[in-house]
């Protein structure tokens, strides 16, 4: 009797759990957005399953029937794969050449001490503030002087050199937060600069880089702007610039063209869905460093 009566006081005194509007409110808001922001992507894939007279009958119905015609005549084209081929070799490319020149620069601003460092690091930094849309024209007249109109090259060498900034300040405060005895006991041991740069800078930092080369990724991926002033050939359009032609094409063809804008964008957002925790877990480390 006197166990039980000792045990109803620590039970009476555990706190009543206590409702919090503003974390239900918060859950509101971000539910809000979530479908706001998932409703034009469900319209585009699930607007491939249906008919353009479904379509102009009932704009937000769903199918009936479901139609795959629309999904199979893109899948069995060369138009839609040729572009996929195209921006998979500029997102690829983009992707080692911005990763490995990044790497590179910010290893050298981090464990470097020279002159003048401060302020190239502050060109980098403001190159954030300098967005592709302002220097489109003189850049488009230098791609045309080198020759590289046409070509996946032309839109490769400018993604790396507009995507160095957000990489270089990414990565600079992860090769910062190397110890410097690290490095002082790899150089006794034998290693030179660069056997300690590929053997431990590299592994180290491994999260900014696959960080950074996600975002790398994904925008060229995603770029319209360029594409659109340098490749002028349909052999060499990427799939947002194929996109738009293949809609000014079949533009009578709604359901047509939402199968295969829908198409173009699930790798995207695949990728971006895999590899959501990397993005986050690279960005929440470069801002303790």
């Amino acid at each position: 009797m006197t166990a039980v009566q000792t045990r109803r006081p620590s039970l009476a005194a555990r706190p009543a759990p206590t409702f919090a509007p503003g974390k239900a409110v918060a859950y509101v808001v971000a539910l809000v957005v979530i479908v706001l922001m998932l409703a034009p992507v469900a319209f585009i894939i699930i607007g491939g399953f249906r008919t353009n007279a479904q379509i102009t009958t009932d704009p937000s119905g769903l199918p009936s029937p479901w139609q795959v015609a629309n999904y199979v005549d893109v899948l069995t084209g060369t138009v839609f794969w040729r572009q996929v081929l195209n921006s998979v070799i500029v997102a690829f490319a983009t992707t080692l050449g911005t990763v490995a020149l990044g790497l590179m620069a910010s290893y050298v601003l981090a464990r470097y001490r020279f002159v003048g460092r401060g302020a190239l690091y502050a060109l980098f930094a403001a190159g954030l503030m300098f967005p592709m849309t302002v220097a489109i024209t003189p850049l488009y007249l230098v791609i045309r002087n080198l020759g590289l109109t046409n070509s996946l090259g032309g839109v490769i060498l400018p993604q790396i050199a507009f995507a160095l900034p957000t990489t270089i300040i990414i990565l600079v405060p992860f090769l910062r937060a190397i110890p410097d005895e690290l490095e002082e006991a790899a150089f006794l041991d034998g290693c030179s600069r660069l056997g300690f740069f590929f053997r431990m800078v590299v592994r180290l930092s491994l999260p900014g880089v696959i960080t950074v080369g996600i975002l790398a990724f994904i925008a060229s991926w995603n770029s319209y702007l360029l594409p659109l002033f340098i490749l002028n050939d349909p052999s060499t359009f990427t799939l947002p610039l194929g996109v738009q032609a293949f809609s000014s094409q079949y533009s009578v063809d709604t359901a047509r063209v939402l199968a295969f804008t829908a198409l173009s964008m699930i790798p995207a957002l695949i990728f971006f869905s895999v590899f959501e925790r990397r993005i986050v877990g690279g960005l929440t480390g470069a801002v303790k460093g």
